[in-house]
């Protein structure tokens, strides 16, 4: 399928199974994010890093994406070697995801080393406290919210009623520096797809644009989650069929039709054709 102009959906691939990717894909994920922080274990850096970089040299592999990577953090011993793995496959990935992103000095170090557009992946109390110099980062396309690594951060529960406050801030901070919307985070029943669309609505109507997904069976419930109500869409149609042009301030049903009106119109309407299958 074609991803849509913005993903919904980022899915999980361990980086010791590269080969999983086309399977992501075929799944419905909008875009893949490979693993090498937390999917692999310390022993098997390495090894990943090069069953990754054989996959990307082989058949297989050719036309396939969006593949972005997640990478180990700045601060840990693996950092060097995953940097280097991005600066060999550049050209085959569309883009960086940077684990602990807490600080510039994080971003600058992996700026200074790739060229590919970085997603900030915010899952500390300092990262939070950093989000308005984290977003101001020339290079970061995207932030990303690491809830399960927040609430441990904070030792308090991941639960989305604790965590709403720090999932406000990123949402403000990215539509302030002119982002798209962030990413939530990972909903981790892997047999519950009611819950996944729960959590993918509750997401959308606070301001994220995508979900982090972590096994093929929460893409769809994740999609289902993001898409528009049957009542919602049929307002939208009516708001772009009255001002198909963007025209002045209009009056449907009682209530005042401008620019800001019309501008959630089309993004219902995105959203609706983003979560087609």
């Amino acid at each position: 399928m074609t991803a849509p102009s913005q993903a919904l959906s980022y899915l999980f691939v361990p980086a010791t199974r590269p080969e999983r990717i086309a399977k992501a894909l075929a799944a419905g994920a909008h875009a893949v994010i490979v693993d090498l922080e937390d999917a692999v274990d310390a022993s098997q850096k390495l090894a990943a890093r090069q069953r990754l970089a054989d996959f990307f040299a082989s058949p297989e592999s050719a036309g396939i994406g969006p593949v972005w990577v997640r990478i180990n953090a700045v601060s840990t011993v693996w950092f060097a070697g995953d940097l280097q793995l991005l600066q060999q496959q550049a050209s085959r990935l569309a883009g960086v995801m940077l684990a602990k992103s807490e600080s510039t000095a994080d971003l600058d170090t992996l700026a200074a080393g790739v060229t590919l557009p970085i997603m900030a992946l915010v899952e500390s109390a300092r990262g939070i406290l950093q989000l308005g110099q984290l977003c101001a980062h020339a290079r970061v396309q995207q932030l990303a919210f690491g809830s399960a690594d927040l609430a441990r951060d904070m030792a308090c529960e991941d639960a989305w009623d604790l965590l709403l406050p720090a999932r406000m801030q990123m949402v403000m901070h990215a539509a302030s520096a002119g982002l798209p919307a962030p990413i939530d985070g990972v909903t981790f029943a892997l047999d519950d797809a009611a819950l996944v669309s729960h959590d993918a609505r509750r997401a959308a109507r606070a301001g994220f644009g995508a979900k982090l997904c972590i096994h093929p069976a929460q893409v769809l419930p994740a999609h289902q989650g993001f898409a528009p109500s049957a009542e919602q869409l049929a307002w939208a149609k009516r708001i772009l069929a009255l001002t198909p042009d963007d025209t002045g301030a209009q009056k449907l049903d009682g209530q005042m039709v401008d620019k800001p009106v019309i501008a959630r119109a089309r993004h219902i309407i995105e959203r609706h054709e983003a979560c087609a299958p």
